[in-house]
């Protein structure tokens, strides 16, 4: 052979075995040193030989052959063969030293032909040669249950094929073929690289073996061990997929709000009305309240002392449309809007540094003061004049719809004929134009400018953000800023940070000050009020209710059966913010059922991932979360909590052990499908224990073998064994022997006394 030190052992060997069983890649991976992909494995299988010109051409891969095993030089020749029956390879068994055998632990066929096909012609042109045994593609066992694994096989379909759990071939029935040909057995996998490299020094060994009982005199191979037992491979701990959240719908619901115009008790009148060519906007007041600070200091306006024109019918107006009058204070003095309200101050990095910004509002009302206002149409109801610079009145009256664009063709889908008739009328000032007004109520409901579905006008920058330092809106001002600055892409971080504080006021004001309710829920062991339009805007099946032929269309106060507070408050607080509170455990179980009932998945997938984070770390610290699994497993299935129920198998599966150990009783109950999936995605899996249960036992054999148990020496005095007599026993024993011979001893003395008692004279 080539490059044959002096010193060094040569081995050459042969690896056989069906077509596509992984003859080639096993043979590469301990040639280069490389470790294959998913990707790679499963392309389309192409007969190829691993040349063995390539120990000539490549120097890595022949320095890789040389290695040092049991303290002897060796050289390793790998030959690889075709898998056809047909073929010859007589040139390739000739001179061999060890025969690898190889088969797929995915194709039984594979395994039966070793036995029936491959030995018999192995014998037949090495009689004396060693073979190993080998199962290839180990990985397959554990692979086959891999989403990444079944996707890559579906996209290739019918290329590829993905591995049936019926065709695998577990490690016992391999090692039962290994028995019943008399050779050693050995798994490996070029996916995970386990066994390469073992497999072949073993290979070194048995052939060493072998010449070295032809050529007992060589003393280099006096310490080559037998091959060596290897290991079971553990197959990994199945991973738990992060679970993902249903995208938010936020900023699509409040923009439906805004177009289906349900409900509403707003009217924004610029420019003088409809009929001096002026626009009309609906809007709600708990909305428009919470996202800017004039326009909730103008709502929250006392105006029980302000009655005009208002008839016998109306005297119960105040009290009905306008019950939160009473919780605000609105000074009525020159300039009171204009001041700063410090409990409702928006955070810094929304404000926008400006110069003299007051001086500049006192000049613009000034340059307006001349202007003559067009003569306002009164009508019964409460009105009051306003000194501000963006609100010129402010009045609750009995709304007949006139000139507004309710039944406008640009309405949502969603759109609701159900109106409020007794709203709350203001009417805005020249400083806010036509154009500028529909584009703010857009922004304050959405965070945007820009809808193409809303048909929005054209408007100057300059106008907007004017408009918007009247309005006191400083994110908008920021936003007209960059997009004067062509700073777009600033906007739409800008546009997150608005909806979250605006979802943060809505929680503060509305859902737990009550501003502006206008229906009470009943439930179980409380009542809560809430905003009628918002819930429809969130939740289809409110919608429904609300907008429909039912009688809660109408009703003020709805009664929810089944339903606790705790959890009707976590439904609020997702309607409202789109985020839930912090949950306990058994909190989710009403929560999922209810996010069910009214077909919110997005709730039900922030609840799934607030269980999972607070069972993650109660593992990270050392808890045990098994019992909740099992308590929330079926009633999550019920109501389809998928992801948590994925994630609570998966735990269950994977301590499946401890499991069946403290709670075998519990586990008994469920139903039987899941005790099958349990069973059958159990880690350790049942072959892997039984694997290595024998693995221990031929290594204690192995053990007794090489280092045998000496026989114990018995002592020459005794007639039997005393090694398992205590202290005690042969105290007591020596006891005896003396007292025996003591009673020996007197009883010859007694009989010499007779004996001279008989032949003495004084007798």
């Amino acid at each position: 052979m080539d490059n044959e030190q002096p010193h060094q052992e040569l081995v050459k060997c042969v690896v056989v075995g069906d077509t596509a069983v992984g003859k080639t890649r096993l043979i590469c991976a301990r040639a280069y040193n490389k470790q294959f992909s998913l990707s790679q494995l499963l392309n389309t299988h192409v007969p190829t030989v691993f040349a063995i010109d390539q120990y000539r051409i490549y120097k890595e891969v022949l320095e890789r052959s040389c290695v040092v095993v049991d303290g002897v030089n060796v050289s390793l020749r790998l030959w690889d063969t075709f898998g056809d029956h047909d073929k010859d390879r007589r040139f390739a068994y000739g001179r061999s030293d060890v025969v690898l055998l190889c088969f797929s632990v995915a194709n039984p066929v594979s395994l039966r032909n070793c036995r029936v096909m491959w030995y018999p012609e192995i014998r037949r042109f090495c009689p004396n040669t060693p073979i190993l045994l080998v199962g290839c593609k180990n990985d397959l066992r554990y692979i086959c249950k891999d989403e990444q694994y079944l996707s890559y096989c579906r996209d290739r379909s019918p290329l590829v094929r993905p591995v049936r759990e019926c065709d695998l071939v577990m490690p016992c029935e391999g090692r039962a073929v290994a028995r019943e040909i008399g050779v050693e057995y050995y798994e490996t996998s070029v996916l995970t690289y386990f066994g390469v490299n073992e497999i072949f020094d073993n290979v070194i060994r048995a052939a060493l073996i072998s010449r070295r009982q032809q050529r007992f005199w060589m003393t280099n191979l006096k310490r080559v061990q037998r091959p060596m037992l290897q290991v079971p491979f553990c197959p990994p701990k199945p991973k738990v997929q992060d679970p993902s959240t249903v995208g938010s719908t936020l900023r699509e619901d409040f923009h439906c709000l805004l177009t289906s115009a349900a409900f509403t008790d707003l009217v924004l009148v610029a420019g003088g009305g409809p009929t001096a060519g002026g626009t009309i906007v609906h809007a709600h007041r708990f909305l428009v309240a919470s996202a800017s600070t004039a326009f909730h200091k103008l709502l929250m306006t006392d105006l029980s002392d302000c009655v005009t024109t208002r008839r016998s019918s109306d005297s119960s107006m105040l009290s009905g449309t306008f019950g939160d009058t009473n919780l605000g204070n609105f000074n009525s003095d020159t300039e009171c809007l204009l001041g700063n309200d410090h409990s409702l101050q928006r955070p810094a990095r929304f404000v926008l540094k400006a110069v003299s910004s007051s001086s500049r509002l006192r000049e613009a009302v000034k340059r307006r003061s001349s202007m003559q206002t067009l003569p306002q149409e009164q009508h019964p109801g409460i009105h009051r004049e306003l000194n501000h610079a963006a609100f010129q009145a402010i009045s609750i009256e009995q709304w007949d719809d006139r000139g507004s664009d309710r039944n406008s063709s640009d309405r949502s889908p969603r759109q609701s004929p159900a109106w409020v008739p007794v709203q709350t009328v203001v009417q805005l000032s020249k400083l806010v134009s036509n154009s500028a007004l529909r584009i703010i109520v857009h922004f304050l409901y959405t965070g945007t400018i820009f809808c193409r579905e809303c048909h929005l006008p054209t408007v100057e920058l300059s106008e907007l953000k004017q408009a918007a330092e009247f309005l006191e809106l400083p994110e908008l001002q920021t936003y007209v800023t960059n997009l004067m600055n062509k700073e777009e892409f600033l906007n739409n971080d800008l546009s997150q940070q608005y909806l979250q504080m605006l979802c943060g006021r809505l929680k503060e004001l509305c859902l737990e000050g009550g501003l502006f309710s206008d229906v009470l829920f009943q439930l179980e062991d409380g009542t809560a009020s809430v905003h009628r339009p918002l819930l429809m805007s969130r939740c289809d099946m409110m919608h429904a209710m609300f907008s429909g032929d039912f009688r809660e269309s109408n009703a003020k106060v709805i009664t929810f059966p089944g339903v606790k507070l705790r959890t009707f408050q976590v439904l609020l607080q997702y309607l409202y913010t789109d985020t839930i509170p912090t949950l306990k455990t058994r909190e989710c179980l009403p929560i999922v059922e209810l996010g069910n009932r009214l077909c919110l998945p997005r709730l039900i997938s922030l609840v799934e991932n607030e269980i999972i984070d607070l069972f993650q770390r109660v593992i990270q610290a050392g808890g045990d979360v098994s019992e909740d699994c099992i308590y929330l497993l079926e009633p999550l299935q019920m109501h389809n909590a998928h992801q948590l129920v994925e994630w609570c198998l998966t735990c269950m599966a994977t301590n499946y052990n401890h499991v069946c150990n403290k709670h075998a009783k519990q586990l008994r109950s469920l139903h039987p499908e899941n005790q099958a999936y349990l069973n059958r995605h159990r880690w350790p899996p049942v072959w892997y224990l039984k694997d290595y249960d024998y693995y221990e036992r031929c290594l204690v054999e192995r053990q007794r073998e090489e280092n045998p148990i000496k026989p114990l020496k018995r002592s020459r005095n005794t007639a039997g064994c005393l090694c398992f007599t205590s202290k005690s026993r042969r105290n007591a024993e020596k006891q005896n022997y003396r007292t025996i011979r003591a009673m020996d001893t007197l009883s010859l003395l007694r009989a010499s006394l007779r004996r001279i008692r008989r032949w003495s004279p004084a007798s």
